[in-house]
């Protein structure tokens, strides 16, 4: 249903060597950082923004159990250090093999995440089953600080408790939980609530994903580009206070990130101002070191998506398929296809073509796609004006 990224703790000193700034080990032409698993589109939820669409069944074409094995064996393909496995959904719990498919990854030493729906297969005893198995984290999704917004976006009333009780339930299981807020019209003005709820929550790492206009997303209120900026700044002050803070097609955060790590002054526009007051507020002043990720990572560099029916596409955000892992192996895809190698060689037309945070950055290929139909155009949601005689980074 979401393309949902893991907690930092897995591959350690990978992600934390990322987070702080530090060059990552890991050859993105050669492999990616993150494999997402759509392992089925089965979802009890009826999500306003869901990427996928999810239905109550499972869909025809889905990968079976051996098929599965098949492609966490390709995953394994690629080498050390491997990506991190991300099974996801739809709601990943409705396989009936998930726990024999965590399993078969660890035997081939491939870290494993988990991004279940919250839903009444998510009790504590599944919880307990979760952490047992030696999943490296676990992602769900809050988009509210209160049940009438949360609710609204999920479809189920009373869904905004039980989320809450599943994050408490998988914190205390001993679980790294990484929360996904996705940033729309409707909930913009409580991220400041949001954060602190999570602060409170002792959640470890705060995925923000800025939503694309695509699949039931695109009935949602987009923000503009100005607010856009506001919210990554106010991102920035929020990582001070002690998780880590992620954002998904909005990789120009890392520009932000830069900006602000030199000193950089934020934005006094209304929508920053309000949020950070507001945080402050809440929270205090925020008194650790910044723990923005800025991982150079975006659609098809350091990311690919596997659909349920075995499709390959640069990202779940991004509906252009590739090939399938029926038939043609994972790793050649990654490698070979000449779109991502566009995409990871920074060839992008409009400002995205001469920033000087092209590679940094290099802005959403999914938004770009979904506004022009060119993934490789210019991200409409980014601000930034470059100077086109500037060099690029």
């Amino acid at each position: 249903m979401r393309q949902d990224l893991p907690a930092a703790p897995i591959q350690e000193a990978t992600v934390t060597a990322i987070s702080n700034g530090a060059r990552s080990p890991v050859d993105f032409s050669e492999r990616p950082m993150l494999v997402f698993w759509e392992t089925t589109r089965a979802c009890p939820l009826a999500c306003r923004h869901c990427r996928a669409s999810a239905q109550p069944r499972a869909l025809p074409g889905e990968l079976g159990p051996a098929e599965g094995y098949r492609l966490i064996d390709q995953v394994a393909g690629f080498g050390r250090p491997h990506p991190i496995l991300v099974l996801t959904g739809g709601d990943c719990l409705l396989r009936p093999d998930l726990f024999g498919l965590i399993g078969h990854a660890q035997s081939a030493a491939i870290p494993v995440a988990l991004s279940p729906s919250v839903s009444p297969l998510l009790d504590r005893r599944m919880i307990g089953r979760i952490a047992a198995s030696g999943v490296k984290a676990v992602s769900v999704s809050l988009d509210g600080a209160s049940p009438g917004t949360h609710d609204r976006v999920r479809g189920i009333p009373g869904h905004f408790g039980s989320t809450v009780q599943a994050i408490r339930a998988l914190v205390d299981a001993g679980l790294p939980v990484q929360v996904n807020t996705t940033v729309m019209g409707a909930n913009a003005g409580e991220l400041a609530r949001i954060a602190a709820l999570l602060e409170h929550l002792s959640v470890h790492a705060w995925e923000v994903f800025f939503l694309v206009q695509t699949g039931r997303g695109s009935a949602e209120g987009a923000v503009t580009p100005a607010e856009h900026d506001d919210i990554c700044h106010f991102l920035y002050d929020a990582s001070q206070y002690g998780f880590v803070v992620r954002t998904v097609e909005a990789p120009f955060f890392r520009r932000v990130v830069a900006a602000r790590r030199a000193g950089g002054a934020p934005p006094q526009r209304p929508l920053y101002t309000a949020l950070s007051g507001e945080l402050a507020k809440l929270l205090g002043t925020g008194a650790r070191r910044p723990r923005a990720h800025t991982a150079a990572t975006r659609d098809g560099k350091g990311i690919i998506f596997i659909g349920h029916n075995g499709d390959v596409f640069p990202a779940g955000f991004l509906p252009l398929a590739l090939g399938n892992v029926r038939h043609q192996p994972l790793a050649r895809i990654y490698r070979e296809n000449p779109l991502l190698t566009a995409i990871r060689a920074a060839r992008f037309g409009g400002r995205c073509g001469y920033c000087p945070y092209a590679d940094l950055c290099g802005g959403s290929r999914a938004r770009a796609y979904a506004a022009t139909s060119d993934p490789l155009a210019e991200d409409p949601a980014c601000p930034f004006e470059p100077d086109q005689a500037a060099p690029r980074s």
